[in-house]
């Protein structure tokens, strides 16, 4: 076996460039969160050739003293932590004391910096196998400027795996996308090859955060997005979510910060998809920009050296309130709040938004999102049987004993415009009458005037004509009262004539020993038999149709990865949704106007109705200007 022996520190340097620098973004990220942790209030980025040939990042910031400019490059050297104390409450981006000696190690190097304090600036430069470094003075006002030359060029292994110019560069792009978007009070310049691809100044007011996100998410993200803003105990959560009409085929617009860092944490993924669960389209992806401010002492940042792992003190803690802040959010949309975004892209931005002198656009969505306004509703004794308006039936005739006879009432011909479980509980109805048009309180999607083959529903508003897919309406107003009613009653739970015996692994029994009160609160009673062998005596009422096993493994896999486990919740949900699927209103069922009024009303009153339980729309709006241009109108 060789010898043991001490590594120089050039090599030492070069491996820690391994787990620090992949590409020029990463160079690009470490220099840039150094100037923001300075104070910077603009920050200048240079790129040629996709980063390879050359990365300049300028700051205003502080700058660096004269005598520390060679310890700056040494590994290990820091100005942000001292000691233990200091490293578990970490308030800065940067604090290993890595990145420049990483950096340095595998390119040429040039840093000139001067304080305030300092009448001339200094220069320091390395390059070499030693990794000397030499110091003369320059000319620089107060601030720093890092340039990065030939990157790789002593480790051409490492430049093998970079791919072409274009794809660096969009790396590099998405590198300070993420940090102009982490803060808002910088402003951020970037040239490529000479030429200027970003150029944002501070945003110091909601307005212009606003238009910071459309110029660098899209202005449609920004005309579809509705405001977060949510404080609870040492928690607060503010940012943009997508409507789920916006979602994406891939994960490519959604950014979180936790402290003007920016993440990828499993636990916050998994709140975000379970608050947008029943409101998505089959492998869509929603968007958003939201930012967790937290106490630095309840997060951990030491976790991976690129600094893009996290982890919460009280993970379960934080995931409870992301999910919590965006369902209320995504349950509190309205179709006012789809017609905003609608009605703003149809109109071209031309007559809707002002430019700001940086290409973003004033944003539409309202920063203090105002009241659903009151929908219309029809006059006592007038409710077309299946739907209430506002007025919701009596909770005792939607426990979850009579779901499924309100399931068999609709299939067999109930539902809009037959009986129902409400009819049968005594509310007779009569359709009710359409309101005068022209009225100044004219509901969100207007009022109805005809019915298009039997399957959409045209309706007549101040944007435009709306159509609504009268059957997707239908199946989410009879899902989320099936919700109600679930949550009102508790859900029951049933007893196994023979218990369910299944062979786990020791952490898996452990864990349901451990989490047997939750699960027992969510109807599941799970007891542990034996060092690797569980068994489920008792199972939620609805689900007794159920895989057993199946469930129960999901349960338990969830509770490994996340923490807790949604899983019954989902499962339930889904079986609701297939109900309320096929106890809908079919297509070829012809309605009247007061019922397609009706329902038209019972949809501006739903959590969530701009979507199926499946996550398809359920209407959408050709606006006035779009009909204008079919029709040449105005030429």
């Amino acid at each position: 076996m060789p010898s043991i022996r001490l590594l120089t520190p050039r090599l030492a340097n070069q491996i820690a460039a391994g787990e620090v620098v992949e590409r020029p973004a990463s160079v690009v990220k470490e220099l840039v969160e150094n100037a923001l942790d300075a104070g910077a209030g603009r920050i200048d980025i240079e790129i040629e050739q996709g980063g390879v040939k050359l990365i300049r990042i300028r700051d205003d910031g502080s700058g660096i003293d004269e005598a520390d400019l060679p310890l700056a490059l040494s590994r290990h050297a820091t100005s942000k932590i001292e000691n233990l104390d200091d490293l578990e409450a970490v308030a800065s981006l940067g604090f290993r004391g890595e990145a420049l000696a990483s950096i340095s190690s595998v390119s040429r190097l040039a840093l000139t910096s001067r304080t305030e304090s300092q009448e001339a600036a200094s220069r320091v430069e390395v390059e070499g196998r030693d990794m000397d470094a030499s110091i003369s003075p320059a000319a620089h006002p107060v601030g720093t400027t890092v340039e990065v030359r030939d990157l790789f060029f002593n480790t051409p292994a490492r430049r093998k795996f970079l791919r072409t110019e274009k794809t660096e560069f969009n790396h590099v792009d998405e590198c300070v996308r993420r940090q102009a978007l982490s803060r808002f009070d910088t402003g951020f310049t970037l040239r490529h090859n000479q030429r200027v691809v970003q150029s944002l100044r501070p945003a110091e007011n909601p307005l212009d955060r606003e238009r910071r996100v459309g110029s660098l998410c899209g202005q449609q993200f920004i005309d579809n997005a509705v405001v977060i803003d949510a404080e609870a105990t040492g928690l607060k959560l503010w940012g943009w979510v997508a409507l789920p009409t916006f979602s994406r085929s891939q994960a490519d617009l959604q950014y979180f910060f936790v402290n003007g860092r920016v993440i990828r944490d499993r636990l916050v993924a998994h709140a975000v998809r379970q608050a947008y669960r029943d409101v998505l389209y089959n492998n869509r992806h929603p968007a958003f920009v939201l930012y967790l401010e937290v106490d630095p002492a309840n997060v951990d940042v030491n976790v991976h050296p690129t600094k893009h792992e996290v982890r919460f003190r009280d993970g379960r803690l934080v995931h409870d309130f992301i999910f919590r802040t965006l369902h209320k959010a995504l349950a509190d949309v309205r179709p006012e709040d789809h017609l905003r975004g609608a009605v703003a892209q149809s109109q071209g931005r031309e007559t809707t938004g002002m430019s700001d002198g940086y290409g973003a656009q004033v944003a539409l969505s309202d920063v203090n999102r105002q009241p659903s306004p009151e929908p219309f509703t029809a006059s006592p004794g007038q409710q077309p049987a299946g739907f209430s308006g506002s007025q919701r039936p009596p909770q005792h005739e939607w426990q979850a004993r009579d779901q499924m006879a309100f399931y068999q009432s609709l299939s067999q011909g109930g539902g809009v415009d037959g009986q129902s479980a409400v009819a049968e509980a005594g509310e007779m109805a009569v359709a009710s009458p359409t309101p005068p048009q022209g009225s100044g309180d004219e509901p969100p999607l207007g009022y109805a005037i005809a019915q298009l083959h039997g399957i959409y529903i045209l309706a007549q508003g101040r944007q435009g004509m709306i159509v609504v897919d009268m059957h997707a309406a239908h199946e989410r107003i009879t899902y989320e009262r099936m919700k109600r009613a679930l949550e009102a009653q508790d859900l029951k739970s049933q007893p196994l004539l023979v218990p369910v015996s299944l062979a786990v692994s020791q952490k898996e029994a452990a864990l349901a020993e451990t989490h047997g009160e939750e699960l027992l609160q969510l109807g599941l009673r799970v007891d542990r038999i034996g060092p690797e062998t569980l068994a489920v005596r008792q199972m939620p009422a609805l689900l007794r149709g159920a895989d057993t096993e199946q469930l129960v493994r999901d349960v338990l896999s969830d509770l490994i990865e996340n923490g807790e486990s949604d899983r019954l919740e989902a499962v339930t949900h889904e079986l609701l949704g297939t109900m309320a699927c096929h106890g809908s209103v079919r297509a070829n069922r012809q309605l009247t106007i007061p019922e397609m009024n009706t329902l038209l009303r019972d949809m501006e009153a739903t959590e969530r109705s701009g979507q199926c339980n499946h996550g398809r729309p359920t209407w959408t709006v050709v606006t006035l200007s779009e009909l204008d241009k079919l029709f040449l109108r105005g030429r």
